[in-house]
């Protein structure tokens, strides 16, 4: 939180960012493909240390091949991982994967649970993940914490926690359950086309009035054209 900022106005603020990320990112959810909630659950297990483009092109044979819970579960790992190799770390993907479905097979039906409580036991599935599947599956509130969103909530001075499960609290005590997943997706957009980690671009930034930008070093104004 801001220096003497009160829980009252830093729900003020937290509102006037959300509203302005709204008007500048109106369709928020996550940039991967997928038509259920297992491939949502697989694709969002994929997409660690890769680019939601970089498993987008891998998920279509991915999903045709394996389309369930159950499909993965029986599937050989070493072509798995030849499906999957693009994304990198593949070998401890296609165990996450395998995981994942064994665990949805035996305790969950074959059907991927809709509490978080649930979802969270099951291999290569934390809150970050969990949130994402409660959020575009499940249509709950669910504030997916990733790195952008880690960096963008310091830096506008809305928790002084690193701890991803300590920041989701703090946004969650300071937005409406309503807001917390297309808050969370339009901070991604936002660190990753204007408040990225190195040079953020402040000048051109909807919420520079509203942001204390903690942690940014001395902002570079930019040179006319000539």
């Amino acid at each position: 939180m801001a220096a003497r900022e009160s829980i009252a106005d830093l729900k003020k603020r937290a509102g006037r960012v959300s509203r302005a990320l709204a008007r500048l990112y109106p369709a928020a959810r996550i940039s991967l493909d997928f038509e259920t909630p297992w491939q949502c659950l697989a694709a969002t297990i994929l997409s660690a240390q890769s680019t939601d483009a970089g498993v987008n092109r891998v998920t279509p044979r991915l999903f045709r091949e394996y389309p369930d819970a159950r499909a993965m579960a029986a599937a050989d790992p070493r072509h798995v991982e030849q499906l999957i190799v693009k994304t990198g770390f593949f070998r401890q993907k296609t165990r996450s994967l395998m995981g994942a479905a064994r665990k949805i097979v035996e305790d969950y039906g074959g059907e991927v649970p809709s509490r978080m409580e649930e979802l969270v036991k099951i291999p290569g599935v934390g809150r970050k993940t969990a949130n994402v599947i409660l959020g575009h599956v499940f249509g709950q509130p669910g504030f997916v914490v990733d790195t952008h969103v880690r960096r963008l909530t310091y830096r506008l001075g809305f928790t002084k926690n690193t701890d991803p499960a300590k920041i989701e609290i703090d946004m969650q005590k300071i937005l409406p359950p309503g807001d917390w997943t297309p808050f969370s997706m339009r901070l991604i957009l936002h660190g990753r086309q204007v408040c990225i980690a190195r040079k953020p671009d402040c000048q051109a930034c909807a919420v520079a009035g509203d942001c204390p930008k903690i942690g940014v070093g001395r902002v570079r104004r930019k040179e006319p054209n000539p």
